[in-house]
């Protein structure tokens, strides 16, 4: 499967797999947050662009282009515009995207990065016939509040999705009865998360020392049966290749 990037401007801002390290998850006590791996797995998943420069923008509340202003700029190319208004940050991605035929990509902000006062608007695109670039926006959230913007900073992220995958799923609700092994291993889950998290209050109990529940993580059900043969604890996109 092949996804291209064929770039639009002199500058090209740089392409990267998705990493899995985040600040804030690095800062929180023990790093806890890598414990969770439903995270960790979103965190590597697609593709991010970097911003070229760095630079502060800050929105008045107004709706006019103007009421957007960028400053402490650093480097002049490929900066952000306020092309649409309204609170709306834009940046010029410096790539026209190919993707295989029947794939969309699915465009958003990084994933797990929150950026206080202002949120990364999500996109999808069809790129694989489109011969049209795209934009990433970002929409303030409160007024007179700068938002800082470092060079390297990932501003975009990407990933390919099949075109009509929402649409081919049959959405149910069912009862677990119908299900006995499905109920029987949820209870017995239900029962092991109540048992854990009360020893968790006595200081000498295994829970404490364990610290949390690692099944999920491992890929074992409740009962120890391994519960799927590829079963993924990492994501590993690879790294663009200039074929020029």
């Amino acid at each position: 499967m092949r996804l291209i990037c064929y770039p639009t401007t002199t500058v090209e801002p740089e392409l990267r797999p998705a990493p899995q390290a985040r600040q804030w998850m690095d800062e929180l006590p023990e790093s806890f947050a890598y414990r969770c791996l439903p995270l960790v797995i979103a965190n590597m998943h697609g593709w991010e662009i970097l911003s070229p420069c760095a630079f502060t923008a800050t929105w008045n509340g107004g709706r006019s282009k103007n009421d957007i202003t960028i400053s402490d700029l650093d480097g002049e190319e490929m900066q952000p515009t306020t092309h649409f208004g309204s609170g709306v940050l834009t940046f010029h991605t410096g790539y026209l995207v190919r993707t295989e035929p029947g794939y969309n990509l699915w465009v958003q902000g990084p994933v797990n990065r929150p950026k206080d006062g202002i949120h990364a608007l999500t996109g999808i695109i069809e790129t694989d016939w489109s011969p049209y670039t795209f934009t990433m926006n970002w929409l303030f959230t409160r007024p007179n509040h700068p938002v800082r913007f470092e060079k390297g900073e990932p501003f975009c992220a990407f990933y390919p999705m099949p075109r009509g995958m929402t649409e081919s799923f049959q959405p149910e609700i069912r009862s677990m009865d119908e299900e006995p092994d499905t109920r029987e291993q949820f209870e017995a889950w239900s029962q092991a998360r109540r048992t854990f998290n009360l020893d968790l209050l006595e200081p000498e109990s295994d829970a404490r020392k364990n610290k949390w529940q690692k099944d999920y993580y491992r890929g074992y059900r409740p009962d120890g049966r391994e519960g799927l043969a590829e079963h993924q604890t990492k994501v590993r996109p690879r790294p663009f290749k200039d074929k020029r």
